[in-house]
């Protein structure tokens, strides 16, 4: 197995993606702590999985501010923790021609959320995994619309466009270090992150989770570092292009330190 973590702490994980993974993992003896807003849903993920695999801790990622703290206070409880899984998301349409101008103020907390927070949280936790010896990772939940963004979802698709570059780059970085950064970009999926949609309809678009929740957890356990599930368009020429894209970021990234691997 490449999936060598003992305690997950999963942001964003009391629904969806994020929930679903997170239980799959404890599924294959990982200790997982979750961490989302929702207290109810924290004791309810705990209480469904047992204490003596679960714990949950009530946090706002939006609150920026508060993230040293809340990081320093998670690694004296749990320094057993080797893994951070990064997944809360907003996803809102903005109508950027329309007469009225655009919720500002909406599009900005989307754009936190999906990427200012995570940039927040790596500062935070990158400085106790360089100094622990044993493997750590990373863990981000992309979107395919890092690389096809859509049209009426500008502020989601340019937040997951950006978390993409960072990941790129993170990894780049570590590269000679005991953390691995690992980016999973899924399509659609049957979730609540497109109830703006209206319930039934949003939650029942796209690929189904327990189907997207295995594809993703088999690329975890083989060591992938990329893991993108179904495509824009042809699946051929996505993938070719996450492909292509990925090789010239290797190029430059190598041209830039003076051919030096």
């Amino acid at each position: 197995m490449s999936f060598p973590y003992k305690h997950c702490l999963a942001i964003g994980a009391t629904s969806g993606i994020g929930r679903a993974l997170a239980s799959r993992l404890i599924q294959a003896g990982m200790k997982v702590t979750v961490v989302g807003r929702r207290q109810e849903r924290l004791d309810e993920f705990v209480n469904s999985h047992g204490h003596d695999k679960a714990s949950g801790v009530a946090f706002d990622i939006g609150r920026l501010e508060d993230i040293p703290k809340f990081a320093a206070d998670v690694i004296a409880k749990s320094p057993d923790i080797d893994c951070l899984f990064l997944n809360a998301g907003i996803q809102n349409p903005h109508d950027l021609a329309s007469a009225q101008p655009f919720d500002l103020a909406s599009f900005h907390e989307e754009v936190k959320v999906n990427f200012s927070s995570f940039i927040s949280l790596v500062h935070a936790f990158l400085p106790y995994f360089k100094k622990n010896s044993h493997p750590s990772s990373f863990i981000f939940t992309g979107s395919n619309l890092a690389i096809i963004p859509a049209a009426s979802l500008p502020a989601y698709s340019a937040s997951k466009a950006a978390l993409n570059a960072f990941t790129l780059c993170l990894r780049e970085q570590l590269r000679h270090s005991q953390t691995s950064v690992i980016e999973i970009s899924p399509p659609p999926v049957q979730t609540e992150l497109h109830d703006y949609m209206g319930e039934e309809a949003g939650r029942g678009m796209g690929m189904s989770l327990d189907a997207f929740t295995q594809q993703a957890y088999e690329g975890l356990v083989e060591g992938k570092d990329q893991i993108v599930i179904g495509s824009i368009g042809p699946a051929e020429t996505f993938h070719g292009t996450i492909d292509k894209r990925r090789a010239a970021f290797t190029d430059l990234a190598r041209a830039m330190r003076g051919g030096e691997r």
